[in-house]
């Protein structure tokens, strides 16, 4: 994880002033380090990509009223990470977090391999894991989207949700257990 150091809050903060000695758009380039990381989050926890750039907006939006505390930051992923999480709550609050999170259409998908096989094997695997993931409660998909698809620590997971490890460990296994159902499932109706 990426640490946000004094100098480039520095720069930063000259290129809200307009200084020209703070060089080529420090926090555009500081978005473009991070939003992959906050769209990809945010794509598996809302569903579709339009709601995805939304809320990456609203993180981004919040980075830049908060940089005068971003020297403080030791762990700017985090922080991300933390606000993106919050931003999707928010945003299925608003939408009713009973309601069903929408799925990306697989046909959209953009195909990136040569073997059209290997194409619908990727799509049909996303569209199964988006399905899956929009079954689960938002706290589990949150916890299993940080440690399973991002790749974070249990304590990362943790911090970033603002809960105990065991609390966390607890919404994993029950995500993995819930998952590992609904795939065996889906298999079966496949076949």
């Amino acid at each position: 994880m990426e640490t946000l150091t004094l100098a480039a809050v520095d720069g930063i903060e000259r290129g809200k002033a307009g200084e020209a000695a703070a060089g080529p758009e420090p926090f555009e380039s500081l978005m473009r380090r991070h939003e992959r990381l906050v769209i990809g989050v945010a794509l598996r926890l809302l569903g579709n990509m339009e709601d995805a750039k939304d809320a990456s907006q609203e993180v981004f939006l919040r980075l830049y009223r908060n940089l005068d505390r971003a020297g403080r930051l030791d762990n700017l992923a985090g922080w991300l990470y933390r606000v993106t999480v919050n931003v999707c709550h928010d945003a299925n609050r608003r939408r009713g977090q009973g309601g069903p999170v929408p799925v990306e259409d697989p046909a959209q998908v953009a195909d990136t391999a040569d073997d059209p096989q290997q194409s619908l094997t990727a799509r049909e695997r996303r569209t199964m894991l988006e399905r899956g993931l929009r079954m689960l409660p938002e706290k589990e998909r949150a916890a299993l989207v940080l440690r399973d698809l991002e790749g974070l620590s249990t304590a990362e997971v943790a911090a970033t949700l603002g809960s105990a490890e065991a609390t966390v460990r607890s919404q994993i296994a029950k995500a993995r257990i819930k998952m590992k159902g609904f795939l065996e499932g889906y298999g079966r109706r496949r076949t």
